[in-house]
């Protein structure tokens, strides 16, 4: 399944360099944009290589302005996707794209219009249009700089836990009294076990087994009743149902650097301060998935082999 651009690999010293790099994140990362902005501007390689998997992400409003140094850390990674997909809403953003964007798919960026499926155009769009999906999909976020170890690490975890749906960052779901805390109260997850409580947030990176890019597409636009601007939401409840345990990739979770001025837009303020998670996943879970988390947690572990 590798497919690497050198032959640099995870190392625990890079790791802790990259955690350094995130502590210290204002610092690093205009340092970091600018050599993104220089490789776009200057490097003829391709961004795709055969045998990796397909990475997918959306973009919209002044994002289509700074998308392109998201995509090109990715396209600076040591392990390149087979495909990558960057999906527009916007007619005039498709058809009228930046310098940047089309210096991309000059090397292999493919840039598709889909209908709007809010946050769910990362990856829903993908599933409809695909013929096979026995290829891994990883999805990301327009607004993040990626490390160059980014897409090396989900695929060798993929590799090493093929069935689960893996993840760098998760939340730990909390029930009280048999129906689901606050979402704000939910607490990190600190565990890279496999289990149905754990909640994958898509912001760092994820990587979907085939089972549940199935499950997804069989869906359909099932999500715009209910959980229209979560698509967390879905992916959770859609990997409880198909029997897909999420695993956070390391014991705790990982946050890339966002690209400087992208967090005047974004669903994280009504999601979370607003509450906004919480009314979809109300109406998003039926009791059977509520039972299925009481039962992990009444067993006293992370998961249930029964509920496989």
């Amino acid at each position: 399944m590798l497919n690497k651009g050198n032959d640099i690999s995870i190392s625990t010293l890079g790791l802790r360099f990259e955690l350094f790099v995130l502590r210290h994140e204002a610092k690093f990362t205009h340092l970091q944009q600018a050599k993104l902005q220089r490789r776009n501007e200057r490097d003829k390689g391709r961004v795709v290589a055969p045998g990796g998997p397909v990475v997918s992400m959306t973009t919209y409003g002044e994002r289509l302005n700074t998308v392109h140094l998201a995509l090109e850390s990715i396209a600076a990674g040591s392990v390149l996707p087979s495909r990558l997909f960057l999906w527009v809403e916007e007619k005039g953003a498709y058809e009228t794209r930046t310098p940047a964007l089309n210096r991309l798919v000059d090397r292999g960026l493919e840039i598709r219009l889909s209908e709007s499926f809010g946050p769910h155009t990362k990856y829903f769009p993908y599933l409809r249009s695909a013929e096979s999906l026995d290829t891994p999909l990883v999805t990301g976020d327009d607004d993040l700089l990626y490390s160059r170890w980014w897409l090396e690490g989900l695929v060798r975890a993929y590799e090493s836990h093929p069935l689960h749906l893996n993840c760098y960052r998760a939340h730990a779901v909390s029930l009280i009294s048999g129906d689901f805390a606050p979402y704000r109260e939910w607490p990190q997850c600190l565990s890279s076990q496999p289990s149905y409580l754990h909640f994958p947030t898509g912001v760092s990176g994820c990587i979907y087994p085939k089972r549940l890019q199935e499950a997804l597409k069989s869906e359909g636009k099932h999500f715009l009743e209910t959980c229209p601007k979560a698509d967390d939401v879905w992916i959770h409840v859609n990997a409880i149902r198909a029997g897909v345990k999420v695993r956070q990739i390391r014991n705790r979770p990982l946050r890339f650097p966002f690209i400087p001025g992208t967090q005047g837009s974004g669903l994280y303020h009504n999601n979370v301060f607003e509450s906004g998670n919480d009314v979809q996943i109300h109406k998003t879970y039926s009791k059977d998935d509520i039972s299925t988390l009481q039962a992990c947690i009444q067993n006293g572990t992370l998961d249930r082999s029964d509920l496989d």
